[in-house]
């Protein structure tokens, strides 16, 4: 099992810099019941001059703010003082590179009703690509994305993932390296943890917003379509229309970039190497490393 935290790590937990091993919650808490609280995943960078660059901070930290909104849970926090924070953490850990997890959850109360206050807690690790960087074998899942009447679809809520646990674990336990996910409707949504990208002559489709997460990672993407010259396009889609797709990749903070070997077991037919998911890989990462974009890496 992977280990997050050591008798040494250092996180951030409501205004205060602590040990992991010494940090309580309280086990009447709303979060641990009932899934009541939202998360960010996040990641920081080592770049060329050796200095720790946080990838879109004020990003993320506007969409914690924003989902504890959609869930109604209260956020007294200053996203400055918490990026600030956050870079205190890296430090204090000596991380040279970081997956950073900032978690706002509420107090006790067996109730349903809204949280009266909220606590905040910051932490980071060294994480590798959350799906490894081999090109993934990927199931349609028998789960769907819930119903956006039923839930904020957009909030990054805890709750939510266990959906994407049970999509993912069908998955693997079915050999399959992760899952896909449609929305009510049938039409392809997202994965249990990242947007999707597919491509056909010439041009990158992906989801459109309603029922799905619209990732940071994902609209990097778009970002770097249009400096690209890449056309990219949001609509529907379904199953066997992306089975027909020259190439396809999952994005997301966790994941960054990774390419699909196939869908149900049936590959795609253009070689990732080849695909314009490969040169949007090399541009994200030198985006993230406040790099250059290779000439190699640029559409012709």
């Amino acid at each position: 099992m992977y280990s997050y935290y050591d008798g040494n790590t250092v996180l951030y937990l409501d205004g205060a810099f602590q040990k992991a091993s010494e940090a309580k919650i309280d086990l009447y808490g709303q979060s641990l019941h009932y899934g009541y609280a939202v998360f960010e995943g996040i990641r920081a960078y080592m770049l060329a001059d050796g200095s720790m660059k946080i990838f879109k901070a004020k990003e993320h930290f506007d969409r914690l703010k924003r989902s504890c909104e959609l869930v109604h849970i209260p956020y007294p926090f200053n996203n400055e003082e918490l990026i600030e924070a956050t870079y205190k953490v890296i430090e204090a850990n000596g991380l040279t590179g970081a997956y950073i997890r900032p978690l706002v959850f509420c107090p006790p109360d067996m109730s349903l009703k809204a949280a009266a206050s909220s606590s905040i807690m910051i932490c980071a690790w060294n994480w590798g690509a959350y799906l490894g960087d081999k090109l993934l074998r990927v199931m349609t899942s028998s789960y769907q994305r819930p119903n956006p009447e039923s839930f904020q679809i957009e909030s990054k809520s805890s709750g939510l993932y266990v959906n994407s646990i049970l999509a993912s674990q069908e998955a693997k336990g079915q050999g399959y390296d992760e899952a896909l996910l449609l929305d009510i409707n049938g039409f392809v949504a997202e994965g249990p943890g990242a947007n999707l990208f597919f491509e056909k002559k010439g041009g990158l489709y992906t989801p459109p917003r309603g029922h799905i997460l619209p990732g940071i990672t994902r609209a990097t993407v778009i970002e770097l379509c249009h400096e690209l010259g890449i056309p990219v396009v949001e609509k529907f889609f379904t199953v066997d229309e992306l089975k027909q797709a020259d190439a396809v990749f999952y994005c997301g903070t966790a994941a960054e970039i990774v390419g699909w070997e196939s869908l149900d077991g049936q590959p795609f037919g253009k070689s990732w190497t080849g695909s314009l998911g490969r040169i949007i890989q090399q541009a994200y990462k030198a985006k993230v490393l406040e790099q250059s974009i290779k000439p190699e890496s640029k559409v012709a």
